[in-house]
Formats: C-alpha cells, structure tokens, sequence
C-alpha cells in the first residue's frame, strides 16, 4: 500500500464519509464554482490572516469562507481537510484548484505580480 493514497474502504465508510458535514462541502464547491479566488479559513488564525493581507494588497479579489476558530467549528474543518486532503488552514483556491496555504498564497502573489511586470 502507498500511503500517498488513501486505503480501501467499504461502502458503509464511504457513505459515512459523503454526509460528513456534506452542508459545509457543498458550500465550499458552490464557492468553487463562482469565485476565480476563494480562502477557507478560521478566526484567530494568523497565517489565514497573512494570506488574507497578502490578496488584499495585491488587489487580488477573493471570495472568504470562514468557519469556527480555536476555539469552535473543528468538526467541520476536519470535514473540509479531509475533503481537500490538506492539513491547514487557510485553504486557498484558484480556479478551483488549491494552491496551498499561505506561504503558498505569497509565493503565488509574487508570480503574479512578476508575470505582470514582465508583460509588454
């Protein structure tokens, strides 16, 4: 076994696992879908902080889903780690594609900024 993927599971598993928080997820996919930007993240947390400050002065436009903190909402962040099979948050999209979290976010933010000093 690979443990790059995930095991093999029943269908009473898999079952278990598609109605885990399935409100929260679809929220998230909605967001996918009609936002080029989107951050999930949580409050208190610096690094979502530092992604967000990152966009903002980039003037890059996001859509923000945020849910619980420290101190609340676990249960549905682990339903969207598990989902998006990154440990942290935040979670940033573009394109629907996740990208990282926030050193991620600034080094996405720096090459775009240089592909665009870069254009004619």
């Amino acid at each position: 076994m690979d443990r790059r993927d995930p095991p093999p599971t029943t269908d009473a598993v898999r079952e278990r696992q598609q109605r885990f928080h399935a409100d929260t997820l679809d929220e998230v996919c909605r967001a996918l879908s009609e936002h080029e930007v989107v951050v999930v993240g949580m409050a208190w947390n610096p690094h979502v902080g530092r992604a967000r400050r990152a966009l903002d002065a980039a003037g890059v436009p996001y859509h923000y889903l945020g849910y619980g903190s420290y101190a609340s909402g676990w249960k549905t962040r682990l339903a969207i780690k598990l989902w998006s099979r990154w440990p942290t948050f935040p979670q940033v999209f573009v394109s629907g594609t996740l990208i990282g979290g926030a050193d991620e976010t600034l080094a996405w933010v720096s090459e775009r900024q240089a592909q665009a000093t870069a254009a004619p």
